[in-house]
């Protein structure tokens, strides 16, 4: 499965967030989107890959950039651990069931571990991917990149 390519519209998905909201990507439409993936809930690096996105909210504000996370956990599972992150504001959202649909539809799902990838996908404002980074599992996004995306 290969991954979405710059240029290509962005499948448009409705999954629960960690507050059990339904969350509507065609939704942000005049507004960019963050879709920051990461494989699991509950290990560190996917923590502090979550905790950056708050940190950083007010500067994707100023972009007009909406940020969101997303995992194939459940959305109790979610909410559960953005309480323990303390995050207030981001979405954290739950690919949970069909599952890993919208990974797959992305080319971000990892078959052989049943997850997605670990991944920032940039939409703009009228629904195209303007930029895609798949990192190593193992590997924290630096959010200064992102944000540096988002100035061009």
């Amino acid at each position: 499965m290969k991954p979405i390519s710059i240029g290509e519209y962005a499948p448009d998905f409705v999954l629960k967030d960690n507050r059990g909201q339904d969350i509507c990507l065609s939704d942000f439409k005049g507004k960019r989107v963050l879709l920051s993936w990461h494989p699991l809930a509950w290990t560190k690096i996917c923590a502090d890959q979550m905790k950056a996105l708050e940190t950083n909210l007010a500067e994707f504000e100023k972009q007009n950039t909406i940020p969101l996370g997303l995992s194939i956990d459940s959305y109790p599972s979610k909410n559960a651990w953005a309480k323990e992150l303390q995050i207030a504001n981001v979405k954290l959202l739950a690919d949970f069931w069909p599952h890993g649909k919208v990974a797959q539809d992305y080319g971000l799902f990892r078959e052989q571990e049943g997850v997605s990838e670990r991944a920032n996908v940039l939409i703009d404002e009228t629904g195209k991917v303007i930029w895609v980074k798949i990192y190593p599992i193992h590997e924290l996004p630096y959010m200064d990149e992102v944000l540096k995306e988002l100035k061009c």
